[in-house]
């Protein structure tokens, strides 16, 4: 087996001091060294040094390929750095790595927190609604942001939505002769970083955060009425039974409510949804629960709509269900694959009375009635009764 080419390296703030022996070889034989304008600097490389592009982008790194080569990245060069993005374009033996602390680990020392516990998140370039499923009361969240600026953004985020108690750590040049950590309230920071590479560390304060269970409030979703409404959704999520890295179709999905659940328990989704208005509704919801790169909008009808579309693990399909959509749909699933059908209407209940017949599953009747005022007393008001169908392909 030949020697690896690449050889990719975690530096910090301590520059060569802090590289291991095997790092500093790698890059005093390196005919070429790629790595941010900070990175080499902190090498002392300059001849041989090629700034990265802005985008990243790998190949300009397998342009090299066969001769002596050498990545520096912060830290730990897997964990929200290059590594894995060159990694997965090579063979194993092509690269070799050594890595440096993390930021995430360098933080957590300085504030005694069990990295374990903590959620680490890469918000420099990412929306800080990517915290929105993890804010409790509690929570240790360590966040990577593109500089100064953004970690004043970032207070000033956390306050509008309820959050201005938590305590604000801001914590630049980590494990350099720079260090600072400064501790601050998030609804009262007010400095002024510029220019600095900054972790923000967050003990979270003054919030509920969201629920962990399925069904959750109507209220929290922008839609027109056209919701599966939180109890019903709640069975409708039981019966798709969510899991990690799993894909949905959500057909007909209105604000996509279903779509968010299914990305919350760590799923993608495709919400496919023919009307316009509905689809701005969908892009909201996903942008508003920090969602908005797992769930995917089509735009368009069933099951034309479909064509194309990677095959899910999960199909819900909240109502319009007819024998050739059906069809259609059922062809595609792989073995094991489920899907959850809503009727609400009598010639879509006997069509799933039927497909019930012939695949079996999961046939039930859901009937659902609110307390609403009746002069100086109370009633029993209905909804109109759900038929939900669900069943393994």
């Amino acid at each position: 087996m030949a020697d690896p080419w690449l050889t990719i390296i975690g530096i910090g703030e301590d520059g060569l001091a802090g590289m291991s022996e095997a790092s500093r070889k790698a890059l005093h034989e390196a005919e070429t060294v790629f790595g941010g304008e900070r990175h080499l600097a902190l090498a002392g490389v300059t001849s041989r040094g090629r700034p990265w592009p802005v985008p990243f982008d790998a190949e300009i790194v397998l342009s090299c390929r066969g001769r002596p080569t050498a990545v520096l990245a912060s830290g730990d060069p897997f964990w929200h750095g290059a590594g894995s993005g060159l990694a997965e374009k090579l063979d194993a033996n092509e690269w070799i790595a050594h890595s440096a602390p993390s930021t995430f680990s360098l933080a957590a020392g300085r504030l005694g927190w069990r990295l374990e516990s903590a959620i680490c998140l890469g918000l420099h370039a990412a929306p800080f609604e990517r915290l929105v499923p993890h804010l409790a009361p509690g929570v240790h969240i360590i966040c990577l942001v593109r500089d100064g600026k953004a970690a004043g953004d970032l207070a000033k985020w956390l306050s509008e939505r309820g959050w201005g108690a938590s305590a604000f750590w801001t914590l630049a040049a980590l494990g350099g002769p720079r260090e600072s950590v400064a501790e601050h309230r998030a609804e009262r920071f007010a400095g002024d970083l510029t220019g600095n590479l900054v972790a923000v560390a967050v003990e979270a304060k003054g919030g509920q955060g969201i629920p962990r269970s399925s069904g959750l409030s109507d209220d929290l979703f922008a839609h027109d009425g056209q919701i599966t409404k939180r109890p019903v959704r709640a069975l409708a999520l039981s019966a798709l039974a969510p899991r990690p890295g799993e894909r949905l179709w959500d057909i007909g999905a209105g604000s996509g409510s279903i779509s968010v659940e299914w990305a919350l328990c760590g799923g993608t989704a495709t919400a496919i949804e023919a009307r316009e208005d509905r689809a701005a509704n969908i892009r909201s919801n996903a942008a508003a629960f920090g969602l908005a790169h797992r769930i995917t909008i089509t735009t368009g009808k069933a099951p034309e709509a479909l064509a194309g579309l990677d095959a899910p693990d999960a199909v819900f399909i909240g109502g319009g269900l007819d024998s050739a959509m059906f069809d259609a749909i059922w062809s595609r699933l792989s073995p094991g694959a489920r899907l959850v059908a809503h009727a609400v209407t009598l010639e879509t209940e006997a069509l799933l009375g039927e497909l019930h017949q012939r695949h079996g599953g999961e046939l039930m009747r859901v009937e659902i009635a609110h307390t609403t005022p009746l002069g100086r007393y109370r009633s029993w008001e209905a909804s109109r009764p759900v038929v939900q169908w669900s069943a393994v392909r």
